[in-house]
């Protein structure tokens, strides 16, 4: 049996786990020539990140048709009877004096997670060598060389070298531990369906396992105050958790946008038990997860927000107050036990002030020093040698004042103090040039050699399966660089766990990124390699998608998904309460409207991205009427290029053809269902302007085309939503904007008509 080498994912759909039926009916010679030499893989068996690759390396060889037999890297120099393939660290002067023996180039200048592979030829014998500068660049390097094999066959390995681009690679997970130690998202669906997940090995397993194929080197844990499900502490031993609870209340649509009264008697008082865990099972759970991630080259951290005491429930005099002593000792103790009681977490964040009402930056920063700064302190004293990390976001506070403040940890030879910033407010999806930065830029260099990981929010895009590697290239190589670590990538609005709203699931539900696969992948691999060619991506999508053209359908993603960055672009709401695309919706402040609708009239009203040349409405209304050149995108050719992608997606995706492949399947109709969503806003764009014209120059033209241009928006909002609920349960309960119902908001759309003079119905 032939399989497909699907060497971007792994879980329920995993390498040699998709059967290529059209390759059955490949000809004998063809078949006769997959049927290739043995391969001898050697590898150190006792590098867990190595092992990882060489299963990659292994299926890629078997679907070429290549016999496989691993063996110890030790036995490197018995082994003259057939190719090899070997894994190595950089370091290892045996292997290195072996390779250059066979007429190897040396390896390049590679770095921290970098590697470089090289071929040689000996008495007709090929050898491939994969050398790291660590154990993850041999991870990385074995991941690359078993894709270079399953698109292009051994032949295809070239000489190469390759370093990270961004040192830090990492995702933004708000994780619903517990009700009683909540996260920023858990008042919604997502998390209300992933609470039990993160107590699952499974999901981890199969979380990690993918992050590393997509490059990722870091998962940070986002919570309001997750201590008392992780650490039992010193002098506050009640405070630890047992058990994992969900609240039953009946939730209301929408709640306190900094996290205050997750916690409410309401909700903590009417709960169940998921998962009956003592506070030691859950230690040497999170101890097992971090344990395997670091065998992936994964490293945890804990962020915080502050200063939230949910779970506490009154205990030793705990509270939310800034001045109370034994809040600060609780925080202070809690820190620095997370690092004793887990030896694989690589550091903890804090961001100040969602529960810091009128307090200044100072009294902000010196209660995060008292508790954060002095709990890793006591922490490096007694482990000391050991490596820590301290992140603190500049948010609601300002970067000089933490420099100066944090100055100790910062000289310290055993912690690495890096800075966190918002750089695309809460939309990545806007523009691939972001105006936010800086300022902060300015302050952390006066401030000395400072550096800083971005936060990159997708709070855009959640049901659908997105792909456009030209903006994730544009956009990583626009992040200034100097001063850049790396990212971490995710949303506010949404968990990342495992899928809730598929009509047709798999056993059991996918996790989110793999279900996501193509779209987390972009990030990963570009933020590893910016130049990574879209012939690769081609490549791999064929390999997936066999039986149709791979390039027709990433060029129909790669246009669909451009739908995302040029609506909201045009319409920019920067904020996660202030803008939801895929309901075109936001708070009801926001959107000026009772429902939270964001109507034709905000349409009009609301500017663009700062970042982008796009003309907002009054203003390219106010230079027609006084007939002013303009400089930029008009809100016109805004509309134009909306539907010129979403038409061009529609044309390729329309000629392609499934057939028995499920995923196929389901990933056209959510290009389907982007490109729909794109023709409404297009439409609705140019509706907008029509209107304005029309109120401003009274010419009945501009109200007659207004009218057509809402009414045929409104028909795509009927396409977008049928084509979309083909696939998913409706509504979807957030967190930021509250309720999301396709079909409640049809009213709105076809009210838009009647706010333009127009029936609102009859189409």
């Amino acid at each position: 049996m032939i399989y497909d080498c699907v060497i971007t994912m792994r879980g329920p759909i995993s390498i040699g786990k998709r059967f290529l039926a059209g390759l059955i009916l490949l000809s004998f010679v063809f078949v006769s020539e997959l049927w290739a030499a043995s391969i001898n893989l050697l590898v150190n068996d006792k590098m867990p990140q190595a092992v990882f690759a060489t299963e990659d390396i292994r299926a890629a060889l078997k679907v070429k048709g290549h016999t496989v037999r691993q063996l110890s890297l030790k036995q490197l120099s018995r082994i003259d009877d057939s190719e090899r393939i070997v894994l190595s660290l950089k370091s290892n002067d045996d292997i290195i004096n072996v390779m250059q023996s066979e007429g190897a180039e040396f390896p390049g200048d590679v770095k921290s997670e970098g590697y470089s592979i090289r071929t040689s030829s000996r008495a007709g014998r090929n050898t491939y060598w994969v050398l790291g500068s660590d154990s993850g660049g041999v991870m990385y390097g074995g991941l690359e060389l078993a894709e270079v094999i399953c698109v292009s066959g051994l032949d295809g390995v070239k000489d190469i070298d390759h370093n990270p681009y961004m040192a830090m690679r990492g995702t933004k997970f708000n994780i619903p531990l517990d009700v009683r130690t909540p996260s920023y998202t858990d008042v919604c669906d997502a998390a209300q369906n992933n609470i039990a997940e993160m107590w699952s090995f499974d999901f981890w397993k199969d979380y990690i396992d993918n992050l590393a194929c997509y490059r990722y080197n870091f998962i940070s844990l986002w919570s309001l105050h997750p201590f008392p499900s992780l650490v039992k502490v010193p002098d506050y031993p009640d405070v630890a958790l047992d058990d994992v609870k969900r609240s039953t209340v009946k939730w209301r649509e929408n709640y306190d946008l900094s996290g205050r009264g997750f916690d409410s008697p309401e909700i903590v008082n009417n709960v169940e038990i998921l998962k009956k865990i003592t506070i030691e099972e859950k230690i040497e759970f999170w101890r097992k997860v971090m344990r395997y991630a670091k065998d992936r080259n994964i490293d945890f951290y804990v962020v915080t927000w502050n200063i939230f005491v949910n779970g506490t429930e009154g205990k030793y005099g705990i509270t939310d107050d800034i001045n109370n002593e034994t809040t600060i000792d609780y925080f202070r103790k809690s820190i620095k036990q997370m690092f004793l009681t887990y030896p694989d977490l690589a550091g903890v964040g804090l961001t100040t002030g969602e529960n810091m009402p009128k307090a200044t930056f100072q009294q902000k920063e010196d209660w995060a020093f008292k508790t954060y700064a002095q709990g890793m302190l006591d922490a490096a004293e007694a482990q000391p040698g050991r490596k820590f990390t301290f992140i603190h976001r500049q948010h609601q506070t300002g970067a000089k004042d933490i420099a100066r403040k944090f100055k100790p940890l910062i000289d310290h030879k055993d912690i690495e103090f890096i800075f966190s910033f918002k750089y695309a407010k809460a939309h990545v999806y806007s523009s691939t040039n972001q105006p936010y930065h800086p300022g902060f830029v300015k302050d952390i260099q006066d401030e000395g050699d400072l550096k800083t990981i971005w936060t990159l929010r997708n709070d855009d895009v959640y049901h659908f399966r997105w792909g456009a590697p030209d903006f994730v290239r544009e956009f990583m190589k626009n992040i200034p660089y100097d001063v850049s670590l790396g990212f971490y990538f995710g949303s506010d609005q949404y968990i990342w766990g495992r899928e809730f709203m598929s009509t047709e699931p798999e056993t059991p539900r996918q996790i989110e990124i793999v279900k996501h696969w193509y779209h987390w992948m972009i990030w990963g691999r570009l933020g590893y390699n910016p130049n990574l060619s879209n012939e690769r991506f081609i490549d791999i999508i064929q390999q997936r998608y066999p039986n149709i053209s791979g390039r027709d359908l990433f060029t129909a993603w790669q246009h669909a998904s451009m739908v995302y960055p040029l609506t909201t672009g045009f319409h920019w709401g920067s904020l996660d309460f202030q803008w939801y695309i895929e309901a075109c919706k936001s708070r009801p402040g926001p959107a000026q409207t009772e429902s939270g609708f964001h109507d034709v009239n905000r349409f009009i009203t609301l500017p663009p991205h700062p970042g982008t040349d796009n003309i907002s409405i009054p203003d390219y209304v106010k230079a027609v009427k006084e007939v002013k050149p303009l400089s930029g995108t008009t809100p016109i050719e805004v509309s134009d290029r909306i539907h010129s992608h979403a038409d061009k997606a529609l044309t390729i995706i329309d000629r392609l053809k499934h057939g028995s492949d499920k995923e196929l399947r389901l990933t056209l109709g959510d290009i389907h269902a982007i490109a729909y969503m794109g023709k409404y806003y297009a439409h609705k764009i140019r509706g907008a302007t029509e209107l304005a014209l029309f109120r401003e120059t009274k010419k009945k033209e501009h109200q007659d085309s207004a009218i057509r241009e809402l009414t045929s928006a409104a028909k795509f909002w009927q396409l977008y939503t049928s084509t979309a609920l083909s696939q998913y349960k409706n509504p979807l309960w957030t967190n930021r904007v509250g309720y999301c119902d396709w079909k409640e908001l049809f009213k709105e759309v076809t009210n838009d008509i009647k706010i333009a003079g127009g029936p609102g119905s009859g189409f």
